[in-house]
């Protein structure tokens, strides 16, 4: 394959090939050699002997560079027979890299590259010949370390058989033999590499600004000195470990890319075997349509024969009627002159009398209308085919199928608190797109579905769900055909006890929220609202508070309000909001409310001790933690707590208004 490629490479190229050994690389990397060679053929290079002796000037190698643009815009300036600095630009990627005093010595060598071509020699060196074999020599199994002979099956058992005095020579496979034999090379080739400026130092260390190795004398120099240097072995491990990840993840996408070429030359016989069956399916609906307009022609050239039957008739009869009378009115003229022609007046006179009368009564006969055809020539019928002329044209393909169900992606589907997240989407890929989806859920006990999300987004959060209760989820996809199907039903699982912090976005701009919105402070002397990211509606529900700093002035409120209560007033001031702002506080008290929903009661303890009786009856509706402070005090939530000394009453959080969100 080598020599092939040769033979078709200019002279110029073949001479380049002699400098650099392209030849020795595999396949692949030969392949690549050769390309970036080839396009770098101009015909604005300087004369191969002259390059010859700028590079025996230059630096020994078989550089070359032209003195003109070339035809992709690449631009490489005189060597350094002239002496100053060159630069060439990559054709491939149009980097451009300089070279100064000693040309390419100055370049880095491609150790990595070179252990690749060293190894594929090696691999391609493994596959020997059988010494012995006169004619077309096979490829050898086994190999004599004392003979040092390589041999095929059947020459070994011919010419080194085992046994006798050849019975202690040790038989070795080719590949372990050509190991061996290549180790001391192979070590020799693995030294370690030395410094580029520094030949006398090896590599030690790795500049991490310069992305390259150095050695100490490169740091004592001070060119290295202030970047970041770190210790070779470290950063070759950490590379390796990044290339393996980035390995890893290259594979996962070309396993994903594997499956799915699979997914389309399936996809491929599909379409195909759908093709066909639609085109069957088309000339069926198209064959019926012509069935039913032939029966429907057959039925109209039956009324219009009738018609014409009809019109022949009444005109045949006519005919005959006034054929009759026409011959019965002749014959009477007839007579009639006859009788004028008689000269008897006595005669005349005896029957003109009637005659008269007969004359006058035929004449009546022929009377206005008599004379006129009963029926016209033309067909009182039309076709009025422009309605199914103008369907037929507009015959054509309609978008009538509905989108399949959704898959809920339950990997990125989670519950939190109260609130749920789901994810869906759709399976295969729609003629139609999806026009949106709607996410419906149950009331969380087992009542009717109600929808809580309709849009094109394929992820919806849903808060303000009752604690302590099970919901089931569904979702559909709709599109200009229909609805389609429900996917399968999920049920989800909220929180069996409230937990919340106080929230910063409705908070007053004065509270200062830390310790993960779970501590209050205030920066005015005036008192300031903070409330609680949970809301209750039913239920039973305990918190506690504990003061952490305290100056006795003024008193700080603990109790619960509306989302909409007033925030720069202290807690209780408005009609939306509840709270306890009596003393018998201190600092390191613990302050707990009592939220009883189900009584519609709210009930505050001081350091587990009951404070007074039922502070407020009648509470009704959607209700929030609520905290008011000013400078002087510093509050930490301990929310969803048991009270132990309780009895009567149950701890847990058990719901949460879905009238909230």
């Amino acid at each position: 394959q080598t020599c092939s490629i040769l033979l078709m490479l200019c002279s110029r190229c073949q001479k380049l090939l002699k400098i650099f050994p392209f030849h020795l690389f595999p396949p692949p990397l030969f392949d690549t050699a050769v390309a970036v060679l080839c396009q770098t053929s101009y015909p604005d290079y300087l004369d191969m002997d002259k390059m010859s002796m700028y590079s025996e000037t230059d630096s020994g190698y078989g550089s070359y560079t032209p003195c003109l643009k070339s035809p992709n815009g690449v631009r490489v300036f005189p060597p350094a027979l002239v002496h100053r600095h060159c630069s060439i630009t990559c054709p491939l990627c149009h980097r451009s890299v300089s070279l100064d005093e000693r040309g390419l010595r100055g370049f880095q060598r491609n150790r990595l590259l070179e252990a690749i071509v060293s190894r594929y020699q090696q691999s391609r060196a493994a596959s020997v010949k059988c010494q012995l074999c006169d004619r077309n020599p096979v490829d050898a199994t086994v190999m004599c370390e004392q003979c040092d002979v390589f041999y095929c099956a059947p020459c070994q058992q011919r010419c080194h058989p085992s046994r006798g005095p050849l019975a202690k020579h040790r038989l070795l496979p080719p590949t372990q033999a050509q190991a061996g034999s290549a180790q001391p090379a192979g070590a020799s080739a693995r030294k370690q590499a030395t410094c580029l400026d520094h030949e006398a130092e090896n590599y030690s260390m790795y500049c991490v600004s310069c992305k390259t190795p150095v050695c100490y004398q490169c740091l004592e120099e001070g060119k290295h000195g202030k970047h970041d240097v770190k210790p070779l072995a470290a950063m070759w491990k950490q590379h390796k470990c990044q290339l393996s990840q980035a390995l890893n993840g290259v594979s996962d996408k070309a396993k994903e890319a594997k499956e799915f070429l699979v997914q389309l030359k399936n996809l491929l016989q599909q379409i195909q075997e759908n093709g066909v069956e639609f085109e069957a399916c088309l000339v069926a609906q198209c064959d019926s349509l012509i069935e039913v307009l032939t029966r429907q022609k057959a039925k109209l050239l039956t009324k219009v024969t009738k018609e014409k039957e009809s019109k022949l008739m009444t005109v045949k009869d006519q005919i005959t009627h006034c054929t009759m009378k026409l011959r019965q009115t002749t014959g009477m003229m007839e007579f009639c002159l006859e009788v004028i022609k008689e000269n008897d007046p006595s005669g005349f006179l005896q029957i003109s009398d009637a005659l008269i009368k007969r004359v006058q009564a035929s004449q009546e006969q022929w009377v206005k209308g008599a004379l006129e055809p009963k029926v016209c020539p033309e067909f009182a019928l039309t076709v009025n085919t422009d309605p199914l002329m103008q369907s037929i044209l507009q015959l054509d393909f309609t978008q009538n199928k509905v989108p399949p169900a959704p898959l809920l992606q339950l990997e990125k589907c989670c519950m939190w608190n109260n609130s749920t997240t789901l994810a869906w989407r759709i399976t295969t890929v729609q003629a139609l797109p999806v026009e949106g989806y709607v996410l419906e859920l149950d009331d969380g006990n087992s009542g009717p579905y109600r929808e809580v999300y309709v849009g094109k987004e394929t992820i919806c959060t849903v808060d303000g769900l009752h604690f302590n209760s099970s919901y089931n989820a569904r979702v559909k996809a709709y599109n200009s055909a229909g609805v389609g199907a429900y996917c399968k039903v999920v049920v989800l699982k909220t929180s069996d006890v409230a937990w919340f912090t106080f929230d910063p976005t409705s908070a007053h701009r004065d509270i200062v929220l830390s310790n993960e919105n779970q501590t209050l402070t205030c920066n005015s002397y005036d008192d300031r609202v903070v409330l609680g990211t949970a809301a209750f509606s039913r239920g039973v529900h305990y918190w506690e508070l504990s003061v952490d700093r305290y100056d006795n002035h003024p008193d700080p409120a603990f109790g619960v309000a509306r989302i909409n209560t007033m925030k720069d007033m202290m807690l209780g001031k408005d009609d939306k909001a509840w709270a306890m702002a009596e003393g018998g506080i201190t600092k390191g008290s613990t302050v707990g409310i009592l939220l009883d929903l189900t009584k519609h009661t709210l009930t505050f303890f001081i350091n587990k001790q009951q404070h007074g009786p039922v502070a407020f009856e009648n509470l009704e509706g959607v209700f929030m933690p609520a905290v008011s402070l000013n400078r002087n005090v510093q509050v930490s939530s301990r929310s969803t707590l048991t009270l132990s000394d309780q009895s009567h009453w149950d701890s847990r959080t058990v719901s949460y208004s879905e009238s909230f969100s």
